[in-house]
């Protein structure tokens, strides 16, 4: 279709999307990916939960170790405890399961896998806290000033955020500095022995020239994207932060792709927008999750499949007629792909994507390096606050003044409370010395005792609530 009808569906949508923000409005982008160029920007630098965007970083700090010659995309990784303890999405490899570099990113993009990031996190760095200096050192270079990282996959951290500045940002330098894997960001679905596991990205196989990039989910932040699309050799980076739901966020991306296409001058460039540094985001959870009760409970990806959105997008197309009447005539360059049944717009049916193969165990004939393994935490530090342990999405929001010091203040702080998790290298049973036997005899007795009385008090404490499993999900 023509750019003219284009025009007019981004119109039309656009208002209703606005219509459906509701208190808290997402942060947009759009940018020319050669020049640099903004073409669309709505609160592009505040402040924002990246969740499994944040997995965008990870690939950037393994292939820059790649390219500097520390490891090869056929160095295998092994699953540390702690890596395999990481909260769902995560393939489930049991400790010790030892995975190329090159198919534990196609996982990380594909699956978005949480305990592949953390196995590439402790494989490149040696540990999750080195890896972490490493991401935020690789931001500043890249000039991201609106981000802090304290882990490699997102999940769920008050000290983590960014923007969508800062994203966009970052996807450029992903295609430019490493043009020969653009490929891993456009993987429809993976297929590891009899199990195919499909993207998450729902703009990909929807949009004509749609060829990346990533999407990332958690309470918290809502549902994000960074997207990109290349049209008559031009390509486009597009970033939504914060929608209400995969649908939402798959429809936003394609109306904001429809307007950066049609323009035909940019609004000045990324690093020219204005910066307030890194702050504290808002949390999102009371919108996108608890309002909305049973229907979290749903996978992640049924949310981006041919169902009606039963958002404020739906509700003001249906009582908005000529808006719902662009809706399903224009169509966007999604060439069908969105349809409207009743005034009620939803997404059509993901195509089928024949998938990537990828395996565990070494690269045949490799006789590289020993596999990467975690190499303790770096420092002996114990300070970061890591997600996967068991830190909460809902601690108390930071003050809005709160600069990047601050924010990694309050992480030094909070981590002092926090068991740290088991190091790789403390996976394998250790030797217990022997003691005297009157000594062993009398240590056996108390220790009955002792857990007799522990098992009285674990029965009269009450058990707490199970996390709801859509609180723990990130894509």
């Amino acid at each position: 279709m023509g750019f003219s009808a284009r025009g007019a569906f981004s119109a039309a949508l656009a208002l209703s999307l606005a219509a459906a923000g509701g208190a808290q409005a997402a942060p947009t982008l759009v940018v020319d990916m050669d020049s640099g160029q903004v073409l669309h920007q709505e609160d592009a630098t505040r402040s924002w939960y990246p969740a499994s965007l944040t997995k965008l970083m990870t690939a950037y700090v393994a292939l820059k170790a790649v390219r500097e010659g520390r490891m090869t995309l056929n160095s295998p990784l092994r699953v540390s405890a702690r890596a395999s303890k990481m909260a769902p999405s995560k393939m489930g490899f049991k400790p010790g399961t030892e995975v190329t570099l090159d198919n534990a990113l196609k996982m990380l993009m594909v699956k978005s896998a949480n305990d592949i990031a953390v196995a590439i996190a402790e494989g490149v760095s040696g540990s999750v806290e080195g890896f972490a200096g490493e991401m935020n050192r690789a931001a500043a270079n890249l000039g991201m000033r609106e981000s802090h990282f304290v882990n490699p996959n997102g999940l769920p951290s008050e000290a983590q955020v960014t923007s969508a500045r800062d994203m966009a940002v970052l996807g450029r330098a992903l295609y430019r500095e490493f043009p020969e894997q653009a490929g891993l960001f456009n993987i429809g679905a993976l297929k590891l022995g009899n199990r195919v596991m499909p993207t998450h990205n729902g703009i990909l196989g929807r949009y004509p020239g749609a060829d990346g990039m990533k999407t990332g989910f958690t309470c918290a932040a809502g549902f994000n994207v960074v997207a990109s699309a290349n049209n008559g050799g031009r390509r486009l980076i597009t970033v939504v932060m914060g929608a209400p739901s995969a649908a939402d966020r798959t429809i936003q991306a394609m109306a904001l792709f429809d307007k950066g296409f049609a323009s035909g001058g940019g609004q000045g460039s990324l690093a020219g927008l204005p910066s307030s540094g890194v702050g504290a985001a808002p949390n999102m959870r009371e919108e996108i999750c608890k309002r909305r009760g049973k229907s979290v409970a749903m996978p992640v990806e049924s949310e981006d499949m041919a169902t009606p959105l039963q958002t404020g997008l739906a509700q003001d197309l249906a009582h908005n007629p000529e808006r719902a009447f662009l809706f399903s005539q224009g169509g966007g360059a999604s060439s069908g792909a969105i349809a409207s049944a009743g005034g009620v717009p939803r997404l059509g049916p993901r195509p089928q994507f024949e998938p990537v193969p990828v395996f565990i165990g070494r690269a045949p004939g490799y006789e590289g390096a020993p596999t990467a393994v975690a190499r303790g935490r770096a420092g002996g530090s114990k300070a970061t606050a890591y997600a996967g342990q068991k830190s909460d999405e809902a601690a108390s929001p930071l003050a809005p003044d709160s600069s990047a010091q601050s924010l990694r203040g309050r992480t030094r702080a909070a981590g002092k409370s926090l068991k740290p998790a088991a190091a790789a290298d403390d996976d394998a049973p250790k030797a217990k010395p022997q003691k005297p036997k009157a000594k062993a005899k009398a240590d056996a007795s108390k220790a009955k005792a002792g857990a007799k009385d522990k098992a009285e008090k674990v029965a009269a404490k009450p058990k707490p609530k199970a996390k709801p499993k859509a609180e723990q999900d990130d894509e």
